[in-house]
């Protein structure tokens, strides 16, 4: 299947490295984190990935919202992905995901139940979600502000 969109990126030196994408828009110096042991003072891949999965993870709840009737403006969400790192029992490491999903409710009158109904069906869509599931559980923390 051909893709809708691709991307290259390319790292070098690992934790401790450079990563540029192939159009130059993502620049960045990585660090090894503080509580790894590393330096921190630079992003790494566990942000890199928190920040994917919330931004996208915001884009699937507005589509399906929309495919609902019910309108979000983009003010109206907030996602908090949370990336973790724990060593996986042999020898290696995996990773940990949660997502604190908040929908305004006064303005949108969406009420708890609703809001669930529409973080699920975004777990659903996300293309994050779909790739890790079957790995990684990824508890969806819902509340209405």
């Amino acid at each position: 299947m051909k893709p809708l969109y691709s991307t290259k990126v390319t790292a070098l030196g690992g934790r401790n490295g450079h990563v540029r994408s192939d159009d130059s828009l993502l620049d960045l110096t990585l660090a090894m984190p503080a509580a790894l042991g590393g330096t921190g003072g630079a992003s790494n891949p566990e942000q890199l990935f928190a920040a994917g999965y919330a931004a996208c993870f915001e884009s699937a709840l507005m589509l399906v919202a929309k495919g609902k009737g019910v309108e979000l403006a983009p003010a109206d969400v907030e996602i908090a992905a949370t990336i973790g790192l724990v060593p996986n029992g042999a020898g290696g490491f995996a990773l940990t995901a949660a997502l604190d999903i908040a929908i305004a409710a006064g303005s949108t009158g969406l009420d708890q139940a609703k809001a669930q109904e529409l973080a699920e069906a975004a777990h659903a869509v996300c293309p994050y979600s779909n790739a890790i599931r079957g790995n990684i559980e990824v508890p969806l923390h819902v509340t209405t502000r």
